[in-house]
C-alpha cells in the first residue's frame, strides 16, 4: 500500500505537469512558426566553362568563361536576378569596340497551375557595358519572355522590344527554346535543346538560325560536371568573324556550383 508520505513526494510533480500543460499548445505553435518556410529564398552559381555559348554561338571565341550569378525568389512567385560571363565576340567583329563583359539582369513570376505545369513570365536585359566608335548599333537588348515548365520540359518564347545583339532594326525578333532534362542513370542527367532565333529586318536571312543541343551533366556533392555537344545551321555570311562561323558545332565542358 502506497504511504501518505509517498503521496506527498509526488503532489508537487504532478501540480508542476499541471501546470505546463497549458502551455504545451503555444510551445507547439511557436516551433512550428520557427520551422515555416522564408518568404525570401536566395541562391548563388558559379562555373567555369571551356567557352561560353549562347544560342549555337560561341561568345569567347572558343576559350574559357568565368560565369556566375545571384537570384532572388518570393513566395508568391516573382523573382528576380543577375549573371555575368566575360566575353570576346563584340571586339573580336570590330576592333574599334571595347566591352568584354556581359551582364543579365531579370525580373519574373512564376504561376504553378497544377502539380505538374509552371507558367513564367518576365523580362530580360542583355548588358555589354564598355566602349564604341561613333554610329556602333550597341549590343545591348531587351526581350520579354513567357514559359511553361512540365516537370522535365521547358518550352520558352522570347521577344525583343528594340535593337537585338547588335543588329539594327530588328525590332520583334524572337527566339523558341524548347528544352529537356532528365535523369538516364547512376545520378548522369542527359540534357536536350533545340531552339529557332528568327530576326526581323532586311537582314533576317542572313541572320535567322536554328541551333541544338546534346549533353550531359553529374552532381558531385554540389559541383555539376557537365560536357555538352552544340551545333547550328547559321549562316556563314551573318556569323563569320576572324574566319570562323560562330555557329559552328562545338564541345563545353563545365564545372559549376550553386549555394
Amino acid at each position: 500500500m502506497t504511504s501518505r508520505f509517498a503521496l506527498f513526494r509526488f503532489l508537487p510533480l504532478a501540480l508542476g505537469v499541471a501546470a505546463l500543460l497549458p502551455t504545451l499548445p503555444s510551445l507547439a505553435a511557436d516551433s512550428g512558426a520557427a520551422q515555416a518556410a522564408p518568404a525570401f529564398t536566395t541562391s548563388a552559381n558559379v562555373g567555369i566553362y571551356s567557352q561560353y555559348v549562347f544560342r549555337g554561338l560561341t561568345q569567347t571565341n572558343e576559350k574559357p568563361a568565368l560565369q556566375g550569378g545571384f537570384d532572388i525568389s518570393h513566395e508568391s512567385g516573382l523573382y528576380a536576378g543577375v549573371w555575368a560571363s566575360n566575353i570576346s565576340w563584340i571586339s573580336d567583329a570590330n576592333p574599334a569596340a571595347s566591352a568584354s563583359l556581359e551582364a543579365d539582369i531579370y525580373a519574373g513570376f512564376k504561376y504553378p497551375f497544377n502539380d505538374t505545369l509552371t507558367g513564367d513570365v518576365g523580362v530580360l536585359h542583355y548588358a555589354y557595358p564598355g566602349s564604341f566608335p561613333d554610329g556602333y548599333t550597341k549590343a545591348d537588348t531587351n526581350e520579354l519572355y513567357l514559359g511553361l515548365d512540365a516537370k522535365w520540359i521547358s518550352l520558352r518564347y522570347s521577344y525583343s522590344v528594340g535593337n537585338t545583339f547588335g543588329s539594327p532594326d530588328t525590332h520583334g525578333s524572337t527566339y523558341i527554346d524548347l528544352s529537356a532534362t532528365h535523369e538516364l542513370f547512376a545520378g548522369i542527367n542527359g540534357i536536350a535543346h533545340v531552339g529557332r532565333q528568327h530576326y526581323t529586318g532586311s537582314n533576317s536571312s542572313n541572320l535567322s538560325y536554328t541551333d541544338w543541343k546534346l549533353g550531359l551533366t553529374r552532381d558531385f556533392s554540389g559541383y555539376v560536371l557537365g560536357a555538352f555537344y552544340t551545333d547550328t545551321n547559321a549562316n556563314a555570311a551573318g556569323y563569320t568573324v576572324k574566319g570562323k562561323n560562330l555557329g559552328r558545332d562545338q564541345l563545353v565542358l563545365s564545372v559549376s556550383h550553386t549555394f
